[in-house]
């Protein structure tokens, strides 16, 4: 006669070599299937691009209560596996070990732009016992968070460098805003068509002076920083690519497409008898086309999920993309900046440990990109619509300028609060752990 359970199913053989004093219900609940909203959480969390890999032979929720307190809880990833991390002779694509990354103690971005609490999947139980701290770790009773009690530092501050932002931005200024306006004017009513008593240069000789003389700062740093890169034992490549010396960063490749339009325009409206002045007024409001589409772009494919198609930067071709403004941020202070690679390693870590500094990114590529299309948008209809060509040239020259130091001055003030508050909820988090493991 087949014998009956308490519960009264069926017993089976397991349910012989089971201890006398097992209750019947805890049995069958260890045997039972796990319901199918749970099968399908767990199908969703590992098929997810940034889960955490687990032995998919244990399962901590199926956990019988028959099992022994002495058995070992199987260890899941304690540490951050970063970009930097990556050694040459692992296997697998370079996108394949730049996705496989950890948690920080917010959790790290995925594709679906979701959140994950899991700093309870970083904390592992230990016994008491006396542990001496360590400056970068949070010490319980019960164990270690291994969390630094502050982000990732960055290892880079602009308060050293204001003497050379402002000798680079004075240059700037000076060679395309001052340059320009001041000899359009001065040689178009000084010995030009605007002075008929006085023309000594037809319009098209004043154009062809005004556009040999712009950019000249501009195309000498473009070219510094293009033998920065590509120099033999450059220390400011993109992760990944230390060794691929034509392979620039990505800032590089886009200012370069941005000069060969500008080139384009200025060559179009200066070699023609009768100069295209509204014309020659537009290579600013290129660049900014150029610059906010780009962000867009990229911004649009990452909330759609498409991986990057080629390489930006530390980004490497096929991984997720991250924020438009990351690789423009990362290559402007390691290359132009002098932050090198190490910069690129810290920016990396950062925005892998940090939900705050994330967002904060996400929302600085939204602000600038489609700031740079509004003036850009806003410059083409006054340039082309007023009557007066004089005002609608130092429009096209002057305008950009300040716009950019609003938007900078606006970016220096929301950078600065988010950074105060990513410590404090870095803080509160780390102290809520302890709590919680105490």
């Amino acid at each position: 006669m087949q014998d009956i359970t308490k519960s009264g199913r069926p017993a089976t053989a397991s349910d012989h070599d089971l201890p006398l004093d097992t209750d019947a219900t805890a049995v069958d609940a260890a045997l039972l299937p796990p319901p199918p909203t749970l099968l399908a959480d767990q199908r969703r969390t590992q098929s997810a691009p940034d889960a955490v890999p687990v032995d998919p032979k244990v399962r901590l929720e199926d956990a019988s209560p028959l099992q022994s307190s002495t058995q070992s809880i199987p260890k899941l990833p304690t540490t951050r596996k970063s970009l930097s991390d990556a050694r040459p002779d692992e296997k697998g694509r370079h996108s394949e070990q730049f996705d496989r990354r950890y948690d920080g103690p917010f959790g790290r971005p995925s594709l679906v732009m979701g959140r994950r609490p899991s700093i309870a999947l970083s904390v592992i139980p230990e016994p008491e016992r006396t542990h001496v701290m360590d400056d970068n770790e949070a010490v319980t009773d019960r164990g270690t968070v291994p969390f630094q009690p502050r982000p990732p530092p960055l290892n880079y501050t602009l308060r050293t460098r204001k003497a050379a932002i402002f000798y680079f931005w004075s240059i700037t200024v000076f060679d395309t805003v001052v340059c320009p306006l001041v000899l359009y004017f001065g040689l178009w009513y000084g010995v030009g068509p605007g002075n008929p008593d006085n023309q000594k240069l037809s319009a098209n000789t004043v154009f062809s002076i005004v556009t040999a003389a712009i950019g000249g700062a501009a195309i000498f740093e473009y070219f510094l920083r293009g033998w920065r890169l590509w120099r033999k034992n450059s220390t400011c490549r993109a992760i990944g690519a230390t060794e691929q010396r034509w392979l620039f960063d990505w800032f590089h490749w886009w200012y370069t497409a941005a000069w060969v339009i500008v080139m384009i325009e200025l060559i179009i409206g200066s070699v023609q008898e009768d100069p295209f002045i509204r014309l020659l007024a537009m290579p600013l409001a290129t660049m900014l086309y150029v610059f906010g589409t780009l962000l867009l772009v990229i911004d649009v494919c990452r909330y759609f999920h498409v991986p990057a198609p080629v390489r930006l930067s530390s980004v490497p071709r096929g991984s997720q993309l991250r924020p438009g403004i990351y690789p423009l941020i990362e290559d402007i202070c390691a290359v132009d900046g002098s932050g090198g690679t190490d910069f690129r390693i810290a920016l990396d870590k950062r925005y892998e440990a940090s939900h705050v500094f994330r967002t904060m990114l996400r929302r600085l590529g939204i602000f600038w990109a489609v700031g740079s299309e509004g003036c850009a948008v806003m410059m083409t209809i006054l340039i082309f619509s007023l009557n007066n060509t004089d005002i609608a040239y130092a429009i096209g020259w002057g305008v950009p300028f300040v716009w950019a130091g609003i938007w900078a001055a606006a970016t220096t003030w929301y950078v600065s609060r988010e950074l105060k508050k990513e410590e404090t909820l870095w803080k509160e988090k780390i102290s809520k752990t302890q709590m919680e493991t105490a």
